[in-house]
């Protein structure tokens, strides 16, 4: 009895280990950013590359998608980036190779880019191919119930509603500024010319004493 409870806790804890492993890795996807943009802008986006192996990464390869014109990247210390473009001059894919040890285990690292997005409202898929020090590659090209999916970004006139809607709220609170500093500086003026009135009503005053004075003196 003793020894079919211990093989169950055994195979519990197993179980429970092996659940927690794969949940860990299946969470640890290669992902580009933002998830929704507004059609036609000049968007900076960021792909992200987690290490999901004992053993480094060296390689990543993104497919640009279709409608979508990448346009520059940001350059990032101990990585080269190299691009290919079809017979139109367009940049299909885009690389980043390590030039040193690459991506070691426990480590994610984030390249930036800049891409043109479609004119048309719509989806990106992002598909990304990332290979390891020992030759495996991880393919992250499937929808997004599969275990390796690809990044989706939706293309979408609310995205250009909301960031109008920010600039709006931006142009407001600078709108709501410039009044605040110009009842500031009426104020100040006021002020100053209530001083200046005081001022010179002292002076005034001042004057007629030692008028009355003077003439006072000459009198006796």
């Amino acid at each position: 009895m003793k020894k079919a409870v211990l093989r169950v806790s055994r195979l519990t804890i197993f179980a429970m280990t092996a659940f927690f492993l794969f949940s860990g890795i299946a969470s640890a996807h290669v992902t580009v950013k933002p998830n929704i943009s507004a059609p036609g802008s000049w968007e900076t986006y960021t792909i992200k590359i987690p290490v999901e192996k004992e053993i480094p990464t060296t390689k990543v390869t993104l497919k640009v998608p279709e409608g979508a014109e990448f346009v520059s990247y940001q350059p990032a210390s101990g990585w080269k980036v190299i691009t290919e473009k079809d017979a139109s001059g367009k940049v299909t894919t885009v690389t980043w190779e390590a030039t040193g040890e690459g991506l070691l285990p426990g480590e994610f690292q984030q390249f930036y880019f800049m891409a043109k997005n479609p004119e048309q409202e719509g989806t990106l898929a992002w598909d990304a191919y990332q290979y390891y020090k020992d030759g495996s590659v991880v393919e992250w090209t499937g929808d997004e119930s599969s275990q390796t999916p690809h990044s989706v970004t939706e293309i979408s006139q609310s995205a250009a509603a909301s960031d109008s809607h920010s600039s709006h709220h931006g142009q407001q609170a600078v709108t709501e500024t410039k009044k605040e500093s110009d009842k500031e500086e009426t104020e100040n003026k006021k002020t100053e010319a209530n001083g200046v009135q005081t001022a010179t009503l002292i002076v005034s005053i001042l004057a007629l004493i030692l008028s009355v004075a003077a003439f006072l003196k000459k009198r006796k």
